[in-house]
């Protein structure tokens, strides 16, 4: 019974892993489709972007570290990694001369980074419970089509090259089931995991505000960009409100 349970569970992963990675591939494909009105799409991924920072992953970090390594020290990472990302994209930048495609991979690597703590996020909190666990698997799907327009876009935005987007789409949709995967080998303590969390809130924070934004904002200057971006963050909001409810 227990080895039929186990296996139960091993499927349920599986299945959770692949639904994440068709979400993201198809929000990317919908980024890629829609190219045309780019500064539209870059408003709303600036809002998910900020959303996901604000609204998910800063909640996450804290519940999971309210206790250790606490509240301040969270914050404290938060600015901490968003200092970080900012002295790296500058560094990059002055490296790279008056070239950006740096950016076509530095923030599209970062969000697959996340995807793949997304997965791995599912597979502890499987191993915590199912309701945890469950609970994680729909906040991660909720936001998954975002990731793959966002991953676009920031590929698009800083390369400006559909095949190199197309390449952190595809990355970015394997990363949820590698992170499944990673899971079942190790056992990370939560205060470790919510530090993790809140570094890629502070990366996300940078992304949204410091490049995204002004990407958008200065390819098509008009309320239709800002309205874009208020729906982003209120997409997220109500995403993850009613994951958690």
């Amino acid at each position: 019974m227990a080895d039929l349970a186990h296996h139960a569970s091993d499927l349920l992963l599986i299945a959770l892993g692949l639904a994440a990675g068709l979400s993201t591939l198809a929000g990317g494909f919908l980024a890629l489709r829609f190219a045309a009105r780019i500064h539209l799409v870059l408003g709303f991924s600036a809002g998910a972007v900020l959303g996901v920072a604000l609204l998910d992953l800063l909640p996450e970090a804290i519940e999971l570290g309210r206790d250790r390594p606490g509240i301040g020290s969270l914050t404290a990472i938060v600015a901490a990694a968003f200092l970080a990302y900012m002295l790296a994209d500058r560094a990059f930048l002055i490296a790279a001369g008056t070239r950006t495609g740096h950016r076509g991979h530095f923030g599209a690597g970062s969000l697959t980074a996340h995807s793949l703590l997304d997965g791995l996020g599912i597979g502890l909190g499987f191993q915590a419970s199912a309701a945890v666990g469950a609970v994680l698997a729909i906040a991660v799907l909720a936001h998954d089509l975002a990731d793959g327009m966002n991953t676009v876009n920031l590929s698009l935005a800083g390369s400006r090259s559909p095949r190199t987007a197309r390449r952190w789409l595809c990355a970015d949709a394997v990363a949820p089931m590698v992170g499944i995967g990673v899971s079942r080998l190790i056992h990370v303590p939560p205060e470790a995991l919510a530090a993790i969390i809140a570094t890629f809130s502070g990366f996300f924070l940078y992304i949204g505000a410091s490049e995204l934004l002004p990407e958008s904002h200065h390819r098509h200057p008009r309320a239709w960009t800002a309205a874009a971006t208020v729906v982003g963050v209120v997409v997220i909001g109500v995403a993850v409100r009613l994951a958690s409810g």
